[in-house]
C-alpha cells in the first residue's frame, strides 16, 4: 500500500545547512532590551486600565453615598414647616406663658423622637429659644440667644435656613434646618431642627470606605479617618482665618490644611495624591475622585487607595518580561530547529499548502459564523435584559411618584382624619352619659353617627392603599371612576384651595389600569392647584371627546401658565416650577411614560387667553358583547 504522504527525497549534500550552534553576541542584548521595554509599557497598560476600573468603581461609590448624604438630610427637611400646622406653637410665639411653653416642649420631645433628629426647638422674633425638645437635658437650649446663627438670619427673611456647625458651647456638629413660621402673612418665629451626621462616618468607616466631605469654606466637615476633620482642603490666608475662627461655626478648631505630598491632574474631578499616613512612615497614593451635591453644595471626596493596581502592574510588568524572555528563547530554539528542517520539509510543505489552506479557509469561515452567531445571541440576551431592566425601573419610578404625591398630601390627609378621630372620641364620651341615664335614642343617634364617621375614615385609606398598590400598563378604566377617585383624594386639597370645576367629560372606557389614570389625573389636577393656589379666581375646566378611537380629555386652568422659556422642558425628570421642596419634578414625566406605555400621549398646550391646557389622548377600548347587543 503507498502512503498518502511520500517521504521526500534525500537532498544533495550542497542544499542542506548547517545550523549554528550558538546565537551572535548582539542577541542577548536584544532579548534583555526587549525584556526591559516590554515590562515597561505592561506596566503602564495595567496602570492605566487598574486606575480606570477604579475610577469606574469608584464613580458608583460616588453616587451611592451622595445620594445616601442628600437623603439623610432630606428626609428630615419638612420639620420646620411641620411645626407651622401646630396651634400650641403658635400661641406660645404670639402670647408666651409657661404652660404653652410646657406644652410645646413635650410636643417637640415627642417630634424629636419619632423623627430622630438631634433636636427640635423654637426661636421667637428676636432669636431666643422659647421651645426645646432637649428641655429636660442640662445643656438645653431652653433661653439661649440664637440670633448670630445664619440659618435664624435667613429664616426670619422667609429663606430656607441650610447650616453645619458646632455648637457654640459644646462642640457637638450638628446640620440645621431652619423654616420661618407665618401667622396672617407675617413671620412670627424660627423652627430649627438639628440632625447629626456622625452616623455616616461610622458607616463608612465600617465598610472601610476613605471619604470626606467638604463645605462651602473648604473645611472638612465629615471623614472616614477623624485625623482629616476640619482640615482645609485649600490654602487659608489669615484674614480668611480670623473670620472663621470669629463665627463660632466650627468652635475653637485651629484650621490646618490638608496638603497632599504630590498630586498629579488626570480630569476636572479626578487626580492622584500622596498623603501622609499616621499608620506608617510611607506616603499612601489614592485615586481621588470628587462630585459636588447640590443641596447643600458641599463636595463629596472618594480616596480609593491605588497600592493594589500597581501592585498588579508590577506583577504583569514582570509577567510580561518573563514572558518575552520565553518567547525569545523558544524563538531561537526554534529558528535552529528549523534551519535544519527546513531542507526536509520544503517538498512536504509544498504538497500540504492547498489543503493546508483550504482547512485554515474552512476554518476561519466557520469561527466567523460561530462568532457572528455568538456575537447575535449576547445582542439578544443584552436587549432582553435592557428592555427588563427598563420595564423595572419604570415601574419603580412610577411608584416612588405616587408615594411623592402622597407624601406631598400626608399633612392634609392626617388633618382630614383628626377631625373624624376628635368627633369619635366626643361622640363616645356623651354616650356613655347617655347610656347612664337611660336615654338610648340619643345614645343609638350617636352611635349611628360614630359608624358613620368610621366608614367616612375607611372610604379614605381605601382610596390611599388602592392609589398606591402597583399596576400594570395594560388594563381598563372608566373615566368617571377615575375623575371621583382622584377629586376624592384631593378633596382635602381642595378644601383648603377651592376653585369651580367644570366637568363635561363624559365616561367612557379606556385601554390603561385604573390605578394608573387616577395617578395621571391627580397630578394634572395636582399641578393646577399649585398654578391657582397665588389667585382668587380658580377655574378647572374637564372637558373630554372621542376622536379617531381615541379619547381626548383636556385639563385646563386659568392660571398664570407657564413662562415661554420653560416649557421646552415641562416634561424633563427633575424639573419643576414649584418653589423649594414643594415639588420632585416626577409628576409629568411619570403621567407622560404611562400615557405612552398604554398606547396614549400627554401634550401641553399654551391658550393665548392664559392658563395652561394638558390634552391626554388614550385608546378606547371596544364595547363589550353585552354592550353591543344593548346598543343593537
Amino acid at each position: 500500500m503507498q502512503s498518502p504522504h511520500p517521504r521526500p527525497p534525500a537532498l544533495p549534500p550542497s542544499l542542506t545547512v548547517n545550523p549554528r550552534l550558538t546565537p551572535p553576541v548582539h542577541v542577548p542584548l536584544l532579548v534583555l532590551l526587549l525584556m526591559l521595554g516590554c515590562g515597561v509599557v505592561a506596566y503602564h497598560l495595567s496602570e492605566r486600565a487598574g486606575l480606570r476600573a477604579l475610577a469606574d468603581n469608584g464613580e458608583r461609590q460616588l453616587e451611592l453615598h451622595a445620594h445616601t448624604l442628600a437623603s439623610a438630610i432630606s428626609i428630615h427637611a419638612y420639620l420646620p414647616s411641620l411645626l407651622e400646622l401646630e396651634t400650641g406653637v403658635g400661641r406660645l410665639l404670639l402670647e408666651p406663658s409657661e404652660r404653652r411653653r410646657a406644652q410645646v416642649n413635650a410636643y417637640l420631645e415627642g417630634l424629636n423622637q419619632r423623627s430622630g433628629s438631634r433636636a427640635v426647638y423654637l426661636l421667637d422674633r428676636s432669636g431666643r429659644v422659647v421651645a426645646t425638645s432637649n428641655w429636660r437635658d442640662a445643656d438645653s437650649f431652653q433661653g439661649d440667644d440664637l440670633s448670630f446663627r445664619p440659618y435664624f438670619q435667613d429664616a426670619i427673611q422667609g429663606k430656607p435656613g441650610r447650616f453645619y456647625g458646632l455648637d457654640s458651647i459644646t462642640g457637638e456638629p450638628g446640620y440645621y434646618l431652619s423654616h420661618g413660621l407665618r401667622r396672617a402673612g407675617e413671620i412670627i418665629g424660627v423652627a430649627v431642627v438639628k440632625i447629626r451626621l456622625d452616623p455616616l462616618e461610622e458607616r463608612w468607616q465600617r465598610a472601610q470606605l476613605e471619604a470626606y466631605v467638604s463645605d462651602g469654606n473648604g473645611i472638612v466637615i465629615l471623614s472616614s479617618d477623624p485625623a482629616r476633620r476640619f482640615k482645609s482642603v485649600q490654602p487659608l490666608d489669615a484674614e480668611r482665618r480670623t473670620q472663621l475662627a470669629s463665627s463660632l461655626q466650627y468652635h475653637w478648631t485651629r484650621f490646618e490644611e490638608l496638603q497632599p505630598l504630590r498630586r498629579q491632574r488626570l480630569s476636572a474631578d479626578t487626580e492622584l495624591l500622596s498623603l501622609p499616613s499616621a499608620a506608617s512612615a510611607q506616603p499612601v497614593s489614592y485615586l481621588a475622585q470628587t462630585r459636588r451635591l447640590a443641596d447643600p453644595p458641599w463636595d463629596f471626596t472618594l480616596l480609593s487607595p491605588v497600592r493594589d493596581v500597581r501592585s498588579a502592574a508590577t506583577s504583569h510588568g514582570l509577567l510580561a518580561a518573563v514572558a518575552v524572555a520565553l518567547l525569545a528563547f523558544l524563538l531561537i530554539a526554534w529558528n535552529e530547529r528549523r534551519k535544519t528542517l527546513a531542507t526536509r520539509l520544503a517538498a512536504r510543505e509544498a504538497l500540504e499548502e492547498a489543503n493546508n489552506q483550504l482547512e485554515r479557509r474552512i476554518a476561519e469561515r466557520t469561527e466567523h459564523l460561530r462568532a457572528s452567531n455568538e456575537r447575535l445571541k449576547a445582542q439578544i440576551r443584552e436587549r432582553r435584559q435592557a428592555e427588563e431592566s427598563l420595564r423595572k425601573t419604570q415601574d419603580d419610578l412610577i411608584q416612588a411618584g405616587k408615594l411623592a404625591v402622597i407624601g406631598q398630601m400626608s399633612t392634609s390627609i392626617a388633618h382630614e382624619l383628626n377631625q373624624p378621630l376628635a368627633a369619635l372620641r366626643t361622640l363616645s364620651g356623651n354616650t356613655v352619659r347617655f347610656l347612664a341615664r337611660g336615654d338610648s335614642a340619643t345614645a343609638s343617634s350617636n352611635l349611628q353617627t360614630i359608624n358613620e364617621l368610621v366608614d367616612h375614615m375607611g372610604r379614605i385609606t381605601a382610596s390611599l392603599r388602592a392609589f398606591a398598590r402597583r399596576s400594570d400598563d395594560r388594563g381598563e378604566a372608566a373615566l368617571d371612576k377615575a375623575v371621583d377617585a382622584a377629586l376624592f383624594l384631593l378633596r382635602p386639597r381642595l378644601e383648603r384651595t377651592p376653585l369651580t370645576i367644570h366637568r363635561t367629560c363624559a365616561d367612557a372606557r379606556l385601554a390603561i389600569d385604573q390605578t394608573r389614570l387616577e395617578q395621571i389625573l391627580v397630578n394634572l389636577i395636582v399641578n393646577a392647584i399649585d398654578a391657582l393656589s397665588a389667585q382668587s379666581d380658580r377655574q378647572l375646566w374637564l372637558d373630554g371627546r372621542v376622536e379617531d378611537g381615541h379619547y381626548r380629555l383636556a385639563v385646563r386652568d386659568n392660571g398664570p401658565g407657564i413662562p415661554p422659556a420653560l416649557r421646552s422642558q415641562l416634561f424633563e425628570p427633575f424639573f419643576t416650577t414649584k418653589p423649594g421642596e414643594q415639588g420632585l419634578g416626577l409628576g409629568l414625566t411619570l403621567s407622560a411614560s404611562l400615557a405612552a406605555a398604554a398606547g396614549g400621549s400627554l401634550t401641553a398646550q399654551h391658550p393665548d387667553d392664559g392658563g395652561t391646557l394638558f390634552e391626554l389622548k388614550l385608546p378606547l377600548l371596544p364595547p363589550s358583547p353585552a354592550e353591543s347587543r344593548r346598543d343593537a
